[in-house]
């Protein structure tokens, strides 16, 4: 993609808080408004360790991504829910392992639209793609052109839904959505999630929670058998699921890490 929608830009509301430029500010970045900054903040009060909880999912999606580049073989990458652009970006990771990987990028925020063209840069034996649309009607990113333009559906696809399904509640049929997508994808395709959970510290979650349906943003936290249930029918990858920070550690940490403070699920599985 290379014009961009400009009347999409135009439709940014910078008055109310968005879960991506929220994540934005955890991660110390430059591209957030006062309204994600005044919520940021009102989060780090009932839960100082939400930049922690950050970190450590970015670590986990670059240690997922060079584990599908690399050990699984994949070589086509499907990022829903991708967020600002933070380098390195999913394709940079993937490239860094393959630099044949194809990597198309969704997300629904006019904001990521407008930082697109950071997504874009990729190696010239590889390809990247941008679709602006929304996970809640999984067919408009699937059936996309530029999808099937970028990708070759009949042949293996990480699925990345990182640090996304916790913002779509029950009402939106999460299980639905994931199947409607991984049904779309080739045997031996890859699913990884991550999902914040409330199991180490509910009551702080529920105050968490609190805060962003006071700005007008859906969330619903789940438990170890709720996220698991997402992988339902695939062959879950060694060591199951479990906090980001254990899955498949390399050495590196991030300081204050422990369940409590990171307060997520993840985990990869593979499509029979």
């Amino acid at each position: 993609m290379t014009d961009l929608d400009q009347a999409s830009l135009d439709d940014i509301d910078t008055s109310k808080p968005h879960p991506a430029r929220m994540y934005d500010f955890y991660l110390q970045g430059k591209d957030y408004y006062e309204a994600d900054e005044i919520a940021g903040n009102k989060v780090l009060e009932v839960f100082p360790t939400i930049k922690t909880t950050a970190r450590v999912n970015r670590s986990f999606m670059h240690r997922a991504t060079r584990f599908l580049a690399g050990e699984a073989g994949i070589r086509q990458f499907l990022d829903i829910g991708t967020g600002i652009p933070t380098r390195p970006n999913l394709h940079q990771v993937a490239q860094e392992v393959a630099p044949d990987s194809r990597v198309v990028y969704a997300d629904y925020d006019p904001v990521v639209l407008r930082h697109a063209e950071a997504l874009m840069r990729s190696t010239p034996e590889g390809r990247t793609a941008y679709i602006q649309a929304d996970v809640r009607t999984p067919e408009s990113i699937v059936g996309a052109a530029e999808l099937h333009e970028t990708l070759d559906l009949s042949q293996p696809v990480g699925l990345s839904l990182n640090a996304l399904l916790h913002f779509v509640p029950d009402e939106n049929k999460p299980y639905e959505i994931v199947r409607h997508l991984v049904d779309r994808l080739a045997p031996g395709s890859y699913l990884a999630i991550s999902h914040c959970t409330d199991h180490f510290a509910p009551e702080m979650w529920a105050e968490v929670v609190e805060v962003y349906r006071k700005g007008g943003i859906p969330a619903q936290l789940r438990s170890l058998d709720e996220v698991t249930r997402f992988f339902d029918g695939l062959d879950v990858v060694e060591p199951g699921v479990v906090t980001p920070h254990n899955w498949r550690p390399d050495g590196t940490t991030v300081p204050g890490t422990s369940d409590e403070a990171v307060s997520m699920y993840a985990a990869v599985a593979r499509k029979p």
